[in-house]
């Protein structure tokens, strides 16, 4: 963890704000690489992901955060009752959505605030000479969070819905990315999914699609049983109910698992899985991860065998 001071805030758009957190004792802030994000944790034990999309090599962490009014107190919290000079804990950066090594070329698709970890993956492509594309599709001109040195770049586009009438023809640059690019995917979870079921009814290899949800649909559990999870290491058996979370049985029975979401989005709680077949209800492992049943999200995922054996 890292005691972080509130060094600036600012009003990027009517939605949006951007946080730049500085290290207490004036040290260097641990390093991180593009697509990172930090936990930030805030009262009430509300603890939120934000992408890091400030410079990789300054002395402090920026993050963008937007105001949902139907979320669950966060990000209010930061724009109503967080100001300069607040003391927060964050977590170390860890990093669920990379950009990947080589010089294949990047599309990168963003909509809204999920073009935040794009920023600096830019940066990382333009120091290094890598190909790549931005395509960014905003509601309306004042929702733009780019500024005029990536605007102004001929491979950055911005999509204006409310200018262009139509929505960003995800399925034309789909086709048009060059058969070895890599596709990265941020923003909105239909947005997110469009992409992916484009890219699917396209036959994209899904090992070349990169994506990060900021929030999970809402997960149906009308239809959950109990079930049991073997613990590898002791034979111990952990019984789970409908109403419960595997998570929740296993903190009760003293296994400790990390955990920050708690929605299946960010990945902290994936926990190998040895043996049964989970039902998955993450966004965080994809169709090809999920169906080698080696990991499982255990604070939302449930099992559609009789039980589940874990690697703890």
């Amino acid at each position: 963890m890292n005691q972080v001071i509130v060094s600036q805030k600012v009003a990027v758009t009517s939605r949006v704000c951007l946080l730049t957190l500085s290290s207490q004792q004036g040290q260097v802030l641990p390093a991180w690489s593009p697509g990172a994000h930090i936990d930030v944790f805030l009262p009430d034990g509300m603890i939120r992901q934000y992408s890091l999309c400030g410079a990789l090599d300054a002395q402090h962490y920026q993050i963008a955060v937007q105001l949902e009014e139907q979320g669950k107190g966060g990000s209010r919290y930061i724009h109503q009752s967080l100001h300069s000079g607040a003391e927060l804990t964050i977590s170390e950066p860890r990093n669920h959505f990379p950009l990947t090594e080589g010089q294949s070329p990047c599309l990168f698709l963003a909509a809204g605030i999920g073009i935040t970890p794009f920023i600096p993956m830019i940066e990382a492509c333009l120091a290094g000479n890598r190909p790549f594309s931005l395509y960014y599709a905003i509601a309306n001109g004042s929702d733009n969070l780019l500024s005029e040195q990536y605007t102004s770049l001929a491979n950055v586009h911005i999509h204006d819905k409310a200018t262009q009438g139509v929505r960003l023809d995800i399925d034309a640059l789909l086709k048009a990315a060059p058969a070895d690019s890599d596709i990265f995917v941020c923003g909105p979870n239909g947005f997110i999914n469009d992409v992916l079921s484009l890219s699917a009814q396209q036959g994209i290899d899904s090992a070349r699609l990169h994506r990060e949800f900021f929030t999970a649909e809402p997960i149906d559990h009308s239809n959950d049983g109990s079930f049991e999870v073997e613990i590898a290491s002791t034979g111990q058996v952990v019984s789970v109910g409908k109403d419960e979370s595997m998570l929740e049985a296993l903190e009760d029975s003293g296994f400790f698992v990390p955990v920050s979401c708690e929605e299946g989005v960010c990945g902290t709680c994936i926990t190998p899985l040895l043996g049964g077949e989970a039902d998955h209800k993450d966004v965080f492992l994809n169709d090809k991860e999920k169906a080698q049943m080696d990991r499982v999200a255990v604070c939302c995922s449930r099992a559609k065998t009789p039980r589940l054996i874990l690697d703890l």
